[in-house]
């Protein structure tokens, strides 16, 4: 097996994985699993700081992102499309599909989303249903600050949705803080629990919205409204992957338990990308870095490909390239979750100092000796 340094899916800690061989009931029938799922919903709620409700969602996290539009939005609706990455972007397709109007907010795909630029935007143009915002931009590693962005949207009556399946519970994330109408999670990002599940927490704002619409959701799987008074009438709208609910919830008290979890990713975060750049390799971004995944620009010379299939082959190790148009430009790694911890952090930087070094790149300095350095000195 391989040392998944990827930006999820990641490593899935024992606690996890035996949750998910416990004995099943029939999650439709039996109430005590009713009670179960309300429970680690309620927790998820708690570690994001909310009194907003959660529903679990059977299906990966682009679900809840095809959900949150597919709900909120009515045909010829107006929605703002915040775009500074690739996953930022991609709002747009969804919300297309479900005949709203994207707007898109293009800025400099290298840096963090400015919020003074974008308030002086919204003075001329604030005529929007909802905006769509992305924490972590995954493909590139961009942090947006939404604790800034989402009070901003609010201030002009505009509703927002937030991608923040790469980011939440690597960085800090406070959903009313934040004012957050609609927040989409996922389970293999730092969750640390296997591909399956998504999770949305839905604010009364955002629940009016749906629920005070003209025209019917054109969707049954991605309405979220289907899901209103589940536990009062002990109903669920199909039938929810039990196996897959135990272990997020294994995963949710991990993360309920552990005090030092946003400082531990911060800090590898921090000394992965000092490594980098004391090595002489070259970041991509030059603001908004995620605490989730560091990006690195692949050295002249050298392919992507080729960097990986070592990294695998030789030090079973495996990190991410990226794709659309960073596809073959950058090599990301991750650190999120169960996998953002020191001994396995170790592991890639000698890794990537062996593995550059075999393919010709001559390195300013170690990617170990920096990491380890600043690791020991913080």
């Amino acid at each position: 097996m391989y040392k998944i340094m990827t930006p999820g899916p990641v490593q899935v800690p024992e606690k996890v994985r035996m949750a998910r061989s416990r004995s099943t009931t029939n999650a439709d029938l039996d109430p005590v699993f009713y009670d179960e799922y309300k429970e680690i919903c309620e927790l998820i709620s708690q570690q994001l700081h909310t009194k907003n409700e959660t529903l679990i969602l059977s299906g990966e996290g682009i679900l809840g992102l095809e959900a949150a539009c597919a709900s909120m939005t009515e045909p010829g609706d107006r929605v703002l499309v915040l775009d500074n990455g690739i996953y930022g972007a991609g709002f747009a397709d969804f919300v297309s599909m479900y005949g709203g109007q994207p707007v898109l907010y293009t800025t400099d795909y290298l840096n963090e989303i400015n919020v003074e630029e974008l308030d002086a935007y919204l003075k001329e143009h604030y005529d929007f249903k909802y905006a769509t915002v992305v924490h972590c931009d995954t493909p590139s590693g961009m942090l947006n600050d939404v604790h800034r962005i989402c009070p901003l949207l609010k201030s002009y009556g505009i509703l927002t949705v937030v991608d923040s399946v790469s980011g939440m519970f690597g960085n800090e994330l406070d959903v009313d803080k934040a004012q957050i109408d609609l927040l989409c999670g996922g389970s293999q990002k730092a969750v640390s629990a296997p591909p399956g599940l998504t999770f949305v927490t839905l604010s009364e704002d955002a629940k009016a919205a749906m629920e005070n619409r003209k025209t019917p959701i054109a969707s049954f799987y991605c309405n979220l409204t289907i899901f209103k008074d589940y536990y009062k009438n002990q109903w669920f709208p199909y039938t929810m992957p039990i196996s897959d609910i135990y272990g997020l919830g294994a995963a949710m008290e991990l993360i309920r338990d552990d005090k030092d979890l946003y400082d531990r990713h911060k800090k590898i975060a921090k000394a992965t990308r000092e490594a980098v750049k004391a090595s002489g390799l070259k970041l991509h971004l030059q603001s908004g870095y995620s605490d989730t995944v560091t990006v690195f620009n692949v050295p002249e010379g050298i392919l992507a490909d080729d960097i990986l299939d070592r990294m695998q082959k030789v030090h079973n190790i495996m990190l991410a390239g990226s794709f659309g148009e960073l596809e073959g430009k950058v090599i990301r790694i991750g650190h999120m979750g169960a996998s953002a911890n020191t001994p396995d952090m170790l592991a890639v930087m000698a890794g990537l100092d062996e593995t550059l070094k075999y393919l010709g790149w001559q390195a300013k300095g170690s990617l170990l000796e920096q990491f380890q350095k600043y690791m020991t000195n913080e």
